[in-house]
């Protein structure tokens, strides 16, 4: 009875509790939703080609996650039992993937396991496609800890006028740039990747006596080999379609605040941007849903974009970026359901 009763709590403890996590942070965060969707009527007032805008933006970012992915899943040597992952096939997994993480407890957790289910289903190794989504995973952390550094010059040497805020569609492709020529470098020599690990750890070992520069070197280094292996021969097309998807997703931000007419230097957003991206990674809610929110359109007025401004223009952004491909991801996963079964 006893051994019974602890599988019972094993297997149920935790998601009890992530779920009782999950209800309280959507309380928390309902009454910012009601407010900022009271702001729904506003979005009529938007030039239409500002639709089109972050439309296109939007799509270029899915684009560049399902190429990252085909370039994850590409095999390093030809094996032809192995078919190779087709575009409808990688954006199909994409997608719905996207759509569990935004809806299901779990967040990312649970969009993993939908887009390997369609890979696997579609012919892909288990293990090709669990090393493929690690190191995903990985990179993508890896541009979005890179972000914030370059966020510092970017604030430093940013135009100051606020009425080129318009410049940051100019700013976004500089840091790709950087990002593209940071992360190519970083996979080509692996000292570096050392030397920074070191340096970070020194710093973290003032605060945490246990963290060691050596123990953080090795750690960057183990996660640097991964991203090696699994995009060997790819390396400038994998760092580029990452650092493409994050300043597309940036520059929908811009162009949703350039809609309603928003004064802000285009380095101030980012920083906001920034901001958003880490509490979008925090398990509170599924896909950080309210917390994005409220902390994007907090870090939008802090940086003086005025309130009622910042309300509306986070919701024409998350509009494109996290509400429209719920139902995409929801279609997508009936297809690959229906397909499966006919």
């Amino acid at each position: 009875m006893a051994t019974s009763r602890n599988t019972l709590v094993r297997r149920w403890g935790g998601r009890a509790v992530g779920l009782t996590i999950t209800g309280v942070g959507l309380y928390l965060v309902t009454p910012a939703l009601i407010t900022m969707f009271s702001a729904w009527p506003q979005l009529a007032d938007v030039d239409v080609p500002w639709f089109f805008v972050l439309a296109v933006l939007q799509t270029g970012r899915l684009v560049s996650l399902w190429w990252l992915t085909k370039l994850a899943l590409a095999p390093a040597d030809a094996q032809p039992e192995v078919p190779r992952v087709g575009w409808g096939t990688t954006a199909t997994a994409q997608l719905a993937g996207s759509a569990a993480a935004k809806v299901l407890p779990g967040g990312g957790a649970a969009g993993g396991m939908v887009q390997a289910k369609v890979l696997i289903d579609a012919g892909q190794p288990p293990t090709a496609v669990a090393s493929g989504l690690t190191a995903i995973g990985l990179l993508n952390n890896a541009v979005l800890f890179l972000l914030p550094v370059l966020t510092i010059p970017a604030l430093l040497i940013g135009p100051p006028p606020a009425e080129q805020l318009q410049l940051g569609l100019v700013v976004s492709v500089v840091l790709a740039a950087a990002i593209i020529a940071i992360g190519v470098t970083a996979l080509a020599w692996p000292r570096l990747v050392e030397a920074t690990g070191r340096g970070i750890g020194r710093v973290l070992h003032l605060v945490r006596r246990s963290v060691t520069p050596d123990g953080v070197a090795v750690g960057l280094l183990a996660q640097r080999q991964r991203i090696a292996d699994a995009f060997r021969g790819r390396w400038w097309r994998s760092v580029f379609a990452m650092a493409a998807s994050r300043m597309f997703d940036y520059a929908s931000l811009v162009a949703a605040l350039v809609a309603f007419g928003a004064e802000v230097r285009p380095a101030e957003v980012l920083l906001a941007f920034v901001v958003a991206q880490a509490l979008a990674i925090v398990p509170i809610t599924p896909g950080g849903v309210g917390v994005v929110d409220v902390g994007l359109t907090g870090m939008l007025a802090l940086v003086g974009v005025p309130t009622e401004t910042a309300v509306i223009a986070v919701l024409l952004y998350r509009l494109f970026s996290f509400w429209l491909p719920i139902p995409i991801g929801a279609f997508a996963w009936a297809g690959w359901r229906f397909s499966r079964r006919s």
